[in-house]
């Protein structure tokens, strides 16, 4: 997942093994200095192509997240507002990461890859280091969108695989026709 002699920090090794021990399905990243929702891929299919369109399998189900999120965020989803550096209104707020920028060892990309969770990156303002008297704003900016963004946790396949007694079945495969992408049960 990282390029040859990347140093992982401990930090994200905790969270890598965080997330491969608790089965979540849906996160988000907040980042700020655009307002836009990026989705996976954000490492591009090519790594010399800085901006090349890099769907996932389930790019259907990204591009819903993405939208639930910016469509109830009152500034991301205002199409006469202007943007902080790049133009994302004709988009509706959304955009494939490496379609943006391509980049490696995203948190996007190693969910999506290396365990069940789907995770958007939210850029919640213009701002990359926003002062103490922006944050309340930016907070009730982001509050009604990200409660719809964890709505959508109730989309999709749900349910228990259990063996013929009713015992649930740990770390079986559930494969979807038409998308190349499997997902396990829990605990």
């Amino acid at each position: 997942f990282f390029p040859p002699g990347f140093q992982v920090a401990p930090e994200t090794k905790a969270i890598m093994k965080w997330l491969r021990s608790i089965p979540f399905v849906l996160s988000a990243s907040l980042h700020g200095g655009e307002l836009v929702v990026t989705y996976p891929y954000d490492y591009s299919r090519h790594p010399m192509e800085e901006k090349m369109f890099s769907p996932t399998p389930d790019e259907k189900m990204f591009k819903m997240l993405a939208k639930a999120y910016a469509d109830a965020h009152p500034v991301i989803s205002d199409r006469s507002e202007v943007r902080c550096g790049g133009n994302f209104v004709k988009r509706g707020g959304i955009i494939n990461g490496a379609e943006w920028y391509s980049f490696t060892g995203g948190m996007a990309d190693f969910n999506y890859l290396h365990t069940n969770c789907f995770e958007v990156t939210v850029e919640v303002g213009c701002e990359k280091f926003p002062l103490e008297e922006e944050l309340f704003t930016i907070w009730h900016e982001n509050r009604d969108a990200l409660l719809n963004y964890m709505e959508m946790v109730h989309r999709g396949i749900k349910g228990i695989v259990s063996d013929k007694f009713g015992n649930p079945i740990k770390n079986a495969r559930i494969s979807i026709r038409g998308i190349q992408h499997d997902v396990t049960t829990g605990n």
